[in-house]
């Protein structure tokens, strides 16, 4: 569902990556969706119903596919490969998939590299991954400085872990000097980590391999010689309390894992009330001398407690208070004397506090950057000419500001191009370097180095530039729709120029709103050959997200979850009036906490959409706290034990909003059975009612990959195919020509 961020010691506002996509297709002679074309082979029968009829906060639910809920029991296993196998059959049959996948690969091939998740060390040396057209998923390389000569460290697919899996690179953390790095791989998308150690000179491995680490992202002491890390109980892969209890452990090169000292958690650490599913971190603080250690869950207020790193030998460390939920601090910066504190408190739209780092004063904290009167600030990063920070309006324009050191007000930099999003990245505080990676809609993501005393950004960009000439002529609206309770609704359009607004045109809606996440202008040239198939491609910025600040999150979550997918069907319901579509030719995509926007959307107007695709979705959240992921997502989303918000998680639970009878629209529904966040019986629930109640005749596919999780590791193979499946089903689904059945 959410991937949890810890901050580090200075801001890094990375995007969620909850952009994975599934959809299908199929084709009838008349491309007319309403006659829309059926498989030749039957499909698989709907598992029988067995309900469970249980009261929820006085309240009677019937669960006619709680069983399902048995991961292990063989018949749900085999319905579930049949759904699959019929699934896939489908998919491949539809005419235009292929092609899609085939344009994909020549994207790819323009450019010859594309680098990521890069790491900078104080030595200046970069660690990233590069992935290039040969290749299946990102290497580890290596160079000194920006213009130093690459070094290939590390390639995952040489990896073997007891002969199985396909494994990825899933976190780089180098110590400062650059002459180590811990490496985190992960199979299958299992985000079931586990930390190696290179010494970064010979490209060997020290002899031990930590498992169990989900949430690896190891933190290097000041030696070099020692991190420290999160590691999961031993557990079954569905076992409901594998996340509950974690611990952070020191570990010291060359040692055996097992003898690695506990020192921060719930069972050493009673007196902090640390919950089972608080998951604890404890990161090192170069800048300030300091270990911060946080309990974490999705709610974005911070818990932290800091110590000395003097502290450390002691067999009992002593850690004081720093941040509490009260407190309403989302992020933190140290440098040698001051904290900076990123808050909405008294401030939805966020500003940045500064108080003394020795005796901090939350309560009399000064205001360092005040609330922006139009806009949300969204990032901020420290360097020892000047303090940077972002601002972003309406989620889909970013602006850049440098405060210049004694001066109070600060100054807006001219960036380079027009950019939707832009994500500020520095060295701290000793440094001067300041790097922004900025994009948009149709604009790739170019890295930028600022000088601030010539004013210039210098293009720093690792990976190799590419042409879209299929791309030439967009248009991008930026509109605001008024939603069901008046409330204006940011929406984006993107579409070839010379749309014919007569309803003909098919329209995927992507959004999610959840979490406070924005949905920020992203580059993705083969997401954008929906539009390149003629379509227009709608992303809503809905309630529950960032994009209008901390008040936006707020007013979609928990009791006020019903304005995300009501916010969905105003923005569907302008588009037909507008006559860029009509509902016929409509589908709708989301993935992870996104399932409950779109298939809510479904279930309370299934005539405004032709097509509906929740991919690992959280469609069952009246059951979540009965998964491992569930209790962690309870800031989010609400608990059964409390009674306004257990009526607040049946109003949203898509699972049990499907009624019989309803003609609802085609659906492709999937699933991963190494998925750690959202577990498989989730959609399998909802795609077992859909086939059941539906009385439409559109198909209900229900997909699930056995060998992949939420969609994060997987290869660019796979990637692509998820793809595919998503716009080939859509534009089946719509009344694409070249995608219906012969």
């Amino acid at each position: 569902m959410r991937i949890l961020y810890t901050p580090g010691p200075a801001m890094r506002m990375r995007a969620l990556l909850f952009f994975c996509f599934c959809l299908l297709f199929f084709q009838p002679s008349n491309p007319s969706p309403a006659r829309a074309g059926t498989p030749r082979d039957t499909p698989p029968p709907p598992p029988p119903e067995s309900p469970v009829l249980e009261r929820y906060c006085g309240i009677p639910v019937s669960d006619p596919f709680r069983y399902m809920e048995n991961l292990d029991d063989p018949f749900v296993l085999q319905w579930m490969k049949r759904q699959a196998d019929y699934a896939r059959a489908v998919l491949e049959s539809i005419p235009g998939r292929q092609p899609l996948i085939e344009k994909m690969t020549d994207f790819d091939r323009r450019k010859p590299a594309r680098v990521y998740n890069l790491s900078i060390t104080d030595s200046n040396r970069y660690f990233y991954l590069k992935r290039t057209p040969s290749d299946e998923t990102g290497k580890l390389y290596y160079r000194d400085g920006f213009e130093g000569r690459e070094t290939l460290l590390f390639d995952p697919s040489d990896y073997q872990s007891g002969g199985r899996g396909t494994f990825v690179v899933s976190n780089v953390s180098p110590t400062d000097d650059g002459k180590t790095v811990a490496v985190s791989v992960a199979a299958d998308g299992s985000e079931d980590d586990v930390i190696l150690v290179m010494d970064v000179e010979s490209a060997t491995f020290y002899p031990e391999k930590i498992d169990r680490c989900r949430f690896a992202n190891p933190s290097w002491l000041p030696d070099g010689r020692a991190f420290l890390y999160n590691r999961l109980q031993a557990s079954a892969k569905h076992d409901i309390d594998r996340q509950k209890n974690s611990a952070v452990y020191l570990h010291r090169l060359g040692t055996d894992p097992s003898d690695d000292r506990e020192i921060f958690s719930r069972r050493i650490n009673p007196e902090l009330n640390i919950r089972p599913e608080d998951i604890p971190f404890v990161r090192y603080d170069k800048d300030s001398a300091r270990l911060y250690a946080l309990v974490r869950n999705v709610d974005p207020r911070l818990t932290v407690y800091y110590t000395p790193v003097s502290e450390l030998p002691k067999p009992d460390i002593s850690w004081k208070p720093l941040l509490k939920p009260e407190n309403n601090v989302y992020n933190f910066a140290a440098t040698d004397e001051a904290l900076y504190l990123f808050t909405p408190e008294n401030a939805p739209n966020f500003r940045i506090l500064k108080t003394a780092l020795d005796n901090p004063d939350i309560g009399r904290a000064e205001v360092f950057v005040p609330e922006p009167k139009k806009g949300v600030l969204t990032a901020f990063g420290l360097t020892n000419e000047g303090f940077y920070y972002t601002l972003s309006k309406n989620g889909v324009r970013e602006e850049l500001y440098r405060k210049e050191p004694g001066r109070r007000k600060a100054k807006r930099i001219s960036l380079p191009f027009d950019a939707g999003s832009a994500r500020l990245s520095t060295r701290g505080f000793n440094f001067p370097e300041v790097w922004l990676v900025a994009s948009g809609w149709t604009s790739d993501y170019k890295r930028y180095r600022y000088d601030a005393a010539t004013g210039d950004f210098r293009n720093e960009t690792l990976s190799s530039p590419a042409e879209y000439p299929e791309y030439n002529n967009l248009v991008v609206e930026e509109l605001l729709v008024p939603s069901h309770d008046g409330t204006e609704v940011p929406l984006s359009l993107i579409y070839r120029k010379g749309l014919k607004k007569d309803g003909s045109a098919p329209l995927l809606f992507y959004g999610y709103g959840a979490y406070g996440k924005a949905l920020t202008p992203f580059f993705n040239p083969y997401f954008l050959l929906w539009v390149h198939k003629g379509g227009v491609l709608a992303i809503a910025h809905v309630r529950g997200g960032g994009e209008l600040g901390d008040e936006w999150h707020k007013a979609g979550m928990k009791t006020t979850k019903p304005n995300t997918w009501k916010d969905l069907i105003a923005c569907a319901t302008y588009t037909n009036e507008k006559n860029y579509s009509s509902p016929e030719r409509t589908a709708a995509n989301s993935a992870s906490a996104g399932g409950i926007l779109v298939g809510k959307a479904m279930t309370e107007r299934p005539d405004l959409f032709a097509a509906v695709v929740p991919q690992v979705g959280a469609m069952n959240p009246l059951r979540g706290e009965k998964s491992p992921n569930g209790p962690v997502n309870v800031p989010e989303f609400g608990t059964i034990k409390d009674s306004v918000e257990c009526r607040a998680l049946i109003a949203m639970d898509p699972y049990l909003g499907i009624e019989s009878g309803v003609a609802y629209p085609a659906a492709l529904v999937t699933a991963g059975m190494n998925d750690p966040r959202v577990i498989a019986w989730q959609p399998a629930k909802f795609a077992a009612r859909l086939q059941h109640a539906t009385s439409s005749g559109n198909p209900v596919l229900f997909l699930t990959d056995f060998r992949s999780g939420h969609g994060i590791g997987d290869t660019k193979t796979k990637r692509f195919e998820t793809l595919a499946d998503v716009l080939s089903f859509a534009l089946w689904r719509t009344g694409h020509p070249e995608f219906q059945p012969r």
